[in-house]
């Protein structure tokens, strides 16, 4: 099958594989999969245009409701952070498209962008498995304890959904973004997480990612919030700087009719299928494998696949 856009001829059934494969083993580490989608796309589809970025992001548009949906019936959706999460995104991956299609429309360039990036994850992922959080801790415990409930409640079928614990929402200002889950009082700065979210909107925008694997290491490590109620803000976040991302380079396309700049459509529909199909084994699937195993398998995809780019610039 020919893609126009992106210049290439493939078998469609390989993308649709490559999307439930990635999405399949990422989901199960917390994370939806577009960031290695960009490598496979680059390195075996050779689809090396600046409209490589685009399907990432359509991946993200098909791929992610389905985990909101979840989290919003589980009563763990954040709007407050959500709502700081969208504000700051949106302006930054519209910037992040322009840069991209201005000034990285070289692909050895992007390259070494997209190297930097995978490997900024990777390091970031690789610390959080190596550093464990202090024994008894509130943030540890609390989330320990709410893995326990869920586990239980999954055993009981009699079990109502309202019995899982619920975010509750106490204060939403400029300032700061105060609630509860499970008993301990959460802070956040408002403000503090609408900078770092237009920071990654840019850095998403011009990668083709909607940035929740950037954001959520952050929400985490630098802001301390429990990552069982980040997660749907996450998710949110992508999805929604995902749809604007794919508007604004299909937007800009009849402005750079010299290159191909706008979304392939059909790639990354069949990208996205295979990755909803993916997430769906990959939750099902995750009770069966170690969740530490697998953060080391993506974290070595990514610190390899970004070294080689980065290596193969310099060298």
């Amino acid at each position: 099958m020919y893609f126009p856009v992106a210049g290439i001829e493939v078998a469609p059934w390989i993308p649709f594989a490559a999307g439930f494969a990635v999405a399949f083993v990422c989901s199960m580490g917390g994370v939806s999969g577009a960031n290695l989608l960009l490598p496979f796309q680059v390195s075996v589809l050779g689809f090396v245009s600046p409209a490589v970025s685009a399907p990432n992001h359509l991946f993200n548009i098909v791929a992610i409701p389905s985990g909101v949906y979840r989290f919003i019936r589980e009563g763990r959706m954040v709007w407050p952070l959500t709502i700081a999460v969208i504000a700051g995104t949106v302006p930054g991956v519209m910037a992040g498209v322009f840069l991209r299609v201005q000034f990285l429309p070289d692909p050895t360039h992007f390259r070494v962008f997209a190297g930097l990036v995978l490997l900024y994850i990777g390091v970031v992922m690789a610390r959080s498995l190596v550093k464990k959080s202090p024994p008894g801790s509130d943030k540890a415990s609390s989330e320990k304890r709410f893995q326990e409930l869920v586990s239980q409640w999954y055993k009981q079928e009699s079990k109502t959904r309202e019995s899982l614990p619920r975010v509750v929402l106490h204060r939403f200002g400029l300032k700061k973004i105060e609630y509860s889950f499970y008993g301990e009082h959460i802070t956040a700065p408002t403000m503090g997480i609408f900078i770092l979210s237009a920071i990654v909107g840019v850095v998403g925008g011009m990668y083709g990612i909607g940035g929740g694997a950037i954001i959520a290491p952050f929400f985490v490590a630098v802001f301390k919030l429990p990552v069982y109620t980040i997660a749907g803000a996450c998710l949110m976040g992508t999805f929604i700087t995902s749809v604007v991302a794919a508007v604004a380079f299909q937007a800009i396309a009849p402005f750079y009719p010299e290159m191909a700049v706008a979304p392939d459509w059909i790639l990354g529909i069949l990208l996205g299928v295979g990755g909803m199909l993916g997430m769906y084994a990959g939750a099902r699937t995750q009770k069966f494998v170690p969740a530490t195993l697998i953060k080391w398998v993506l974290t070595f995809i990514l610190v390899f696949t970004g070294g080689r780019y980065v290596l193969s610039f310099l060298f």
